[in-house]
């Protein structure tokens, strides 16, 4: 496409422009999230003259307490299975494909980076090698964007992928659209150069320009935390980060405290300092060393500065540390490390606000992954109804097995079917299909006249279980 040939609004060309001009805006704010993330803050702030001195303590100033929060929150966001329709348990055939796509380990990634950054994406394509189980991809943030319907924050228009190619240096770039995926290449700009890149046809060996979109829809999926009205998300970090800065400053100034007041001073007066051959000063004593000093001049005055204290700098620290955990409601043992004589309804108490925070998070990151879930089996050529389909959630709340056996027990008096009692326990889908066909098995050895049956024991063992009984 020729610089000055403006593209045909809602062509391929037009929406790779548009696209990628937003993409690059929104690089800007993951990056920053993803540093904070990483503990790669901005190095506090200090006088300028200063600055080269203490460089090396700038460097160990940084203490990453905004990646706890975003860890806190997302190990505790885990995909369990899909229930489709009215069905009671998880449905097989969409974790089946799920996990074949080795997403049951990839979804972690997914949330993470939607927890951390804001948003992440997920992509369907048909597989060529097996048309019943179809290929899903986690994409990152700064690669990956969707476009939605004037209107609508769910029904997508357009979606764009791009990636640097390792093998060829080049910018590549896939525009899904529900009536092709157009695909593009353009040399990688080099570092510092703002224009533009001058994008080409891309068309691989073999394959049609634009290729066919099979599903006739856009197969980019975006997965958002905290989404707004607006269309926006947020990462979970986002309104702390003032917070970290402040501790980080603090750090660094109690460091430098540490490095030149943490120990008491001495000062002299009237002492004529020694020199060397070459007339340099020497140091007449070795302070960490010398445990008497000896001065035969009695006009001789030596005094001592005291030391800073260090606890305003420490309480100033756990102050701010309490302040991120009260707006990101991340328990303070998580922030603080330390906990001590408390109960567990203490315990439980002190993760309620993340438990319930956990739980809201789910749902708009649900919405996204049950989009995909309808994508795939769509591609899969599934003919169910799915129009409904709902994320298992692996329970947030950490309980001890004693309380869990117990309220289980109690809820399977009242009629509570085995499958939703294990999927409570936080068993797999895997495990509750496992069970379940045991549990099948064991009911057809009892209809078949099987005493072994009853015991779970062999024969003879069963026999003699019946006799003692007798």
């Amino acid at each position: 496409m020729a610089p000055s040939q403006k593209p045909e609004v809602g062509s391929a060309e037009w929406w790779l422009s548009r696209l990628w001009d937003e993409l690059k805006e929104r690089r800007k704010y993951a990056e920053v999230m993803r540093l904070y993330y990483s503990g790669d803050h901005p190095l506090p702030m200090i006088q300028e003259k200063a600055r080269p001195a203490f460089q090396r303590l700038l460097k160990q100033s940084r203490s990453n307490y905004t990646g706890l929060v975003v860890d806190a929150t997302a190990e505790r966001i885990q995909v369990d299975g899909f229930r489709l329709g009215d069905e009671d348990m998880g449905d097989e055939e969409a974790w089946r494909i799920w996990q074949a796509s080795a997403m049951d380990a990839d979804s972690d990634l997914l949330i993470t980076e939607a927890v951390k950054v804001g948003r992440s994406f997920a992509l369907v394509a048909p597989n060529p090698d097996d048309a019943s189980t179809p290929i899903i991809t986690a994409e990152d943030a700064t690669q990956a964007i969707v476009a939605y319907e004037p209107g609508s924050r769910r029904r997508r228009a357009a979606g764009l992928k791009t990636w640097l190619d390792d093998w060829t240096g080049q910018l590549m770039a896939t525009v899904y659209l529900p009536d092709g995926l157009y695909k593009f290449q353009a040399p990688n700009p080099k570092k510092g150069v703002t224009t533009e890149p001058r994008w080409v046809m891309r068309q691989p060996e073999g394959e049609s320009w634009p290729a066919p979109n099979l599903l006739g829809e856009v197969p980019l999926v975006e997965i958002q935390n905290r989404p707004d009205l607006l269309g926006e998300a947020h990462s979970e970090i986002e309104d702390v980060l003032d917070v970290q800065d402040r501790i980080n400053k603090t750090l660094i100034d109690r460091m430098m405290a540490q490095e030149f007041s943490a120990f008491r001073q001495r000062w002299m007066t009237g002492y004529e300092v020694p020199t060397d051959d070459s007339g340099q000063p020497v140091e007449p004593f070795k302070a960490a060393v010398d445990r008497l000093w000896v001065i035969e001049d009695e006009n001789v005055n030596i005094g001592e500065f005291s030391a800073t204290d260090l606890g305003p700098y420490l309480d100033s620290i756990e102050a701010d540390v309490q302040h991120m955990a009260a707006r990101t409601r991340t328990p303070a043992q998580y922030l603080l490390g330390k906990l001590s004589n408390v109960n567990g309804e203490t315990l439980k108490a002190t993760e309620s606000g993340l438990v319930a925070k956990v739980r809201q998070r789910c749902r708009p990151l649900g919405e996204g992954l049950e989009e995909v879930v309808r994508l795939y089996l769509k591609a899969a050529s599934d003919g169910r109804d799915l129009s409904s389909i709902e994320v298992i959630w692996h329970n947030p709340e950490f309980r001890t097995e004693g309380e869990l056996v117990d309220a289980l027990v109690k809820m399977s008096t009242l009629g509570v079917p085995h499958e939703a009692l294990w999927e409570r326990w936080g068993a797999s889908q895997t495990e509750i299909a496992q069970w379940r066909e045991l549990r099948n098995q064991q009911a057809a050895r009892i209809l078949g006249g099987d005493p072994a049956s009853l015991y779970g024991t062999k024969p003879d063992v069963a026999a003699e279980a019946d006799g003692d009984a007798d």
